[in-house]
């Protein structure tokens, strides 16, 4: 991989990345177990820091230590992270993302006006990195206690190296001083506090003076690591018990730099000496107990020998089970560019084209060792095309964890109480179709909330929580997909939608229309009943641009609402916008096509003369005529049969000559020219190279249902 390959594969790694720490940041105000996902936005901050350095991004490196900082004052406890916090890491999380599309754009090194708009933020971050003013008491200690506290000229804790050492008792005769170590760690550092330990000191009368019973306790400031220290005492060090707990601010250091470590997955000892909390020497003695007693982890030897301190075994652990997990994922997963995805679609589509004309010639040879061979090329062909499509098949989830920090901003914004409840986020459906829809979704969530939810005393006063609620919702429906945005506020007003149309000259006084067809009303174009315009909402431009966008996705939108209830706003989509079964129809010499989960089934014509409506088993099925539809010359067949078409609750007949059958049908988009031709949503090529048209079922069956009406 070269290095631009290599800066494309961290621009997108750092956006998932602020994907996540935003997630993180909205769901940590509601849950109680805060530890896990403020550790999971720690990791996401110092991850986006470490790689930033290896490409010398020194800017996202000065601005994300910062962030990092005020976050591991959150792990450690010294910070509690409360809403006025959040706030202030999603903006750093907007602008580490506007930071990473200057690098995506080629501002490797940042603009200095991109950089100026992170100074106000970086100046709100350093508050919570400030000393606190108030003072802590000293600490009182009882002779009983072993560790030295050490307060400073402030009142304030001390953090400090802690070295406890026990020198053996033969340590004088075999030549050395035991305070002579002491003096020698002296000119490495302060020592701030020291104890002398006598508790192994025997009675007069048997004290030998040749001997030393002494221990001490010692609390040194120093700026060298582990290792350094644990060499002063290299002479006694295997005949002495010594144990070195570094200051406790060392310790999230420790956890940070083992979070830190890539490559292969090392063993938890070669990792804690990686990090520097643990010494080779007491690795050794570690190994050396574990080899006497096998059955014990390794990991419990070093803390109860007291070389490690348990909340940095247990960092180590996991990132042994996360590299695991990770390298286990990265062995089932390779990233894919979605140009050679769309290609591999646009290939499939010709294969199947082509296997459409070779079992054409085929069946004209009436040969029968070819019609079985092209029979089972064209069953290949369709799992091919399966698997190609399922390859750009991607949950929804995504798209609506967006949402999250929209809701988070808007109610801000509008003085609003509002959560938001997403179900269905595994639903899966085209890479295509998830780009396109999230703008629309966008438009449908912001609009809930200005005009839907309620302000808290309205609330209130009818008697409903203060807290309004929104509803994200996916699931599949007779091959498309079904989106929902519900909330719980006022509902649409019937009768002011109505007298808006009527004003605006849409509709005629006194034509009747149903609840659903007035609620449809609010997507037209300027359309608006707001009392006063707001930043979001309110000019009349928005939900006609949804509508918009939803049909060139081949789908509808609906609404239903109850005033004083709330609203119901529903989208339907196709699952994918490349390749489909569909079924084959024939209206005199014109051959259309169908998507086959549209169609509930097929029955013979039967209707009275001039009815636009037939008897289904006791069910009145309006219907539509295709040769009148489309102006085709000629006169019906004989045995004409009807298509019984099924969309969004809604049943519609569609009169046809001749039944053809299922035909994977490749979607190739009209022309501009012909974007505007009412009931048609595309065309496919056939067999034969002919082009046959692909039905609109949406539009057909509410034209036939009108019709009915």
């Amino acid at each position: 991989m070269n290095l631009d390959d290599a800066l494309v594969t961290f621009i997108a790694e750092s956006r998932e990345l602020l994907g996540d720490m935003e997630s993180a940041l909205l769901g940590v105000e509601q849950t109680e177990e805060k530890d896990e996902l403020v550790h999971a936005i720690f990791r996401a901050a110092h991850t986006i820091k470490g790689s930033s350095g290896l490409f010398s991004l020194d800017h996202i490196v000065a601005f994300t230590h910062v962030v990092e900082s005020v976050l591991d004052r959150v792990r450690v406890g010294k910070i509690e992270i409360a809403d006025p916090l959040v706030v202030v890491l999603l903006a750093c999380c907007d602008h580490l993302g506007s930071l990473i599309d200057g690098i995506a754009a080629g501002d490797l090194h940042g603009s200095t006006e991109l950089i100026a708009q992170g100074e106000p933020l970086m100046a709100q971050l350093r508050v919570y990195l400030a000393p606190p003013a108030h003072h802590q008491p000293p600490a009182t200690t009882t002779p009983e206690t072993v560790h030295v506290k050490r307060i400073d000229g402030n009142g304030v804790m001390a953090d400090h190296w802690h070295i406890s050492v026990r020198f053996a008792l033969d340590v004088l005769r075999n030549g050395m001083d035991p305070l002579s170590f002491i003096r020698y760690l002296g000119t490495m550092g302060r020592i701030t506090g020291i104890a002398t330990l006598s508790d192994t000191l025997p009675a007069a009368d048997q004290m030998n003076p040749e001997l030393c019973y002494l221990g001490f306790e010692i609390a040194f400031q120093t700026t060298a690591d582990k290792a350094a220290i644990e060499r002063v005492f290299e002479f006694v060090r295997e005949d002495s018990r010594l144990v070195i707990l570094p200051p406790h601010s060392l310790i999230s250091e420790y956890i940070s730099l083992i979070g830190q470590q890539q490559g292969e997955l090392a063993r938890l000892g070669d990792m804690l000496v990686q990090c520097g909390t643990l010494t080779p020497q007491e690795l050794d003695m570690a190994l050396s107990s574990q080899a006497e007693t096998p059955n014990i982890p390794i990991g419990t030897i070093l803390v109860e020998q007291g070389s490690v301190q348990p909340e940095v075994v247990e960092a180590a652990l996991t990132k042994q089970r996360q590299a695991k997990e990770i390298g286990a994922a990265e062995s089932r997963s390779i990233r894919v560019d979605a140009d050679k995805l769309d290609q591999l679609i646009n290939l499939v589509g010709e294969l199947i084209i082509a296997g459409a004309s070779v079992n054409m010639i085929a069946h004209r040879s009436r040969v029968i060792e070819l019609q079985e061979s092209t029979s089972k090329l064209a069953t290949l062909v369709e799992e091919v095309r399966d698997s190609a499509l399922q390859l750009r098949m991607v949950r929804i989830g995504a798209t609506f964890s967006r949402f999250q920090r929209v809701v988070h901003d808007v109610s801000r914004e509008l003085g609003k109480d509002v959560t938001l409840f997403i179900d269905g986020e595994e639903t899966e459906l085209d890479k295509t179709v998830v780009e396109k829809i999230g703008d629309p979704l966008m438009h449908l969530v912001r609009n809930s909330m200005d005009h839907g939810i309620e302000s808290a005393d309205v609330r209130a006063s009818r008697g409903k929580p203060v807290q309004g609620l929104l509803k994200l919702n996916a699931y599949h429906d007779s091959g498309a997909i079904v989106i929902t945005v519900e909330d719980d506020g006022g509902g649409l007003k019937r009768d002011r939608i109505l007298a808006k149309a009527i004003e605006r000259g849409l509709i005629e006084p006194g034509h009747h229309l149903s609840d659903s067809e007035i609620y449809a009303l609010i997507f037209e174009p300027g359309f608006s009943t707001a009392d006063k315009v707001t930043n979001l909402s309110g000019r009349g431009v928005g939900l006609d641009v949804v509508k918009r966008n939803i049909a060139a996705l081949r789908g509808t939108v609906s609404i239903s609402s109850e005033e004083g209830v709330g609203t119901i706003v529903t989208v339907r989509l196709p699952l994918t916008l490349a390749i489909i079964d569909g079924f084959l129809v024939g209206v005199g010499k014109s051959i259309y096509a169908i998507p086959l989960d549209m169609i509930e089934e097929c029955v013979a014509y039967s209707a009275e003369p001039g009815h636009d409506y037939t008897n289904l088993r006791g069910e009145v099925l309006p219907f539509i005529r295709v040769r009148e539809l489309f102006s085709i010359p000629g006169t019906p067949a004989k045995g004409e049969n009807i298509v019984v078409l099924k969309h969004a609750g809604q049943k519609a007949g569609l009169v046809v000559d001749t039944l053809l059958g299922e035909f994977q049908t490749v979607i190739k988009p009209l022309g501009p020219m012909f974007a505007q031709s009412h009931c048609i949503s595309g065309s496919t090529i056939l067999g034969s190279g002919d082009v046959s048209l692909i039905l609109d079922v949406p539009a057909l069956v509410k034209q036939a249902v009108a019709k009915g009406g």
